[in-house]
């Protein structure tokens, strides 16, 4: 990137959701996902699955030592499938909604939205990580597809990062926006994912569009796609994101950080 703040702030995908943040000498992943290409059987009335088509590019070992996890959820297997369970004891800290922490126990910690904790940098200074809004589809959709939740990282001398989570909702980004924007870099979740069988076929992740739309709100000079590959149920991949950029007039800011 031309920025020089964006190139503080590392940022690698790793397929679907899973992305590696190295910000302020600290690691960040996000929503774990590590399985071979597979089916998982979906909680509703039916015979429903989430439907894994490509294969992690990563192990969790070769990620190497992770200071945190940034968890928008732990009820779907695209956000945190068997081997992304198995590698959240190792980490210090998981950090996921607090009806999440309650289910995972041991090193997670819930963040109600705009609820704040800090870690440690090794230099002394402090990341502050902030719980930000996200729901997962349309309008009173939280008793099927649970609670979500976004993350803001800040630090005092750092360039800001959000991350989305699976998150649907414009008007969340619009309040995002209020208390944090221009934002540096923003991980969004993409893919315009859709179930035939639930909520209509409304969306339950940004689509392509609407990214270009959550970044204009942002301010953000940096915009790194993700949850758009890897599995059946998303309907964009990168380009129908690409033609949405471009025809906002963004495709500057886009990095797909493979």
């Amino acid at each position: 990137m031309s920025s020089a703040t964006s190139e503080k702030v590392g940022v690698r995908v790793y397929g679907g959701p899973t992305t590696l943040i190295e910000y302020g000498g600290l690691r960040f992943v996000t929503d774990p996902t590590f399985d071979p290409p597979g089916e998982y059987s979906l909680p509703l009335p039916g015979d429903h699955k989430l439907v894994k088509t490509d294969p992690s590019p990563v192990t969790a070992a070769d990620l190497g030592p992770v200071d945190a996890v940034l968890l928008s959820h732990d009820t779907h297997d695209d956000n945190l499938d068997d081997a992304g369970r198995a590698f959240l004891p190792g980490t210090p800290v998981v950090f996921t909604t607090v009806s999440g922490a309650g289910r995972l126990g041991g090193n997670a910690h819930g963040l109600a939205f705009w609820e704040t904790a800090e870690l440690w940098r090794p230099d002394g200074g402090t990341v502050t990580v902030t719980g930000v809004p996200a729901r997962h589809g349309p309008v009173g959709c939280e008793p099927v597809t649970g609670d979500v939740i976004g993350f803001m990282l800040t630090s005092h001398d750092l360039p800001s990062v959000y991350v989305s989570g699976d998150n649907a909702a414009l008007e969340h980004v619009t309040d995002i926006a209020e208390k944090f924007a221009p934002v540096d870099t923003a991980v969004l979740f993409l893919g315009g994912a859709r179930m035939s069988f639930a909520f209509d076929g409304a969306l339950l992740t940004l689509d392509s569009a609407q990214g270009a739309e959550a970044v204009k709100l942002l301010g953000a000079r940096r915009v790194v796609p993700a949850h758009f590959d890897s599995w059946a149920h998303f309907q964009e991949g990168r380009t129908e994101i690409e033609t949405a950029f471009s025809e906002a007039g963004l495709a500057d800011r886009l990095d797909f950080a493979r």
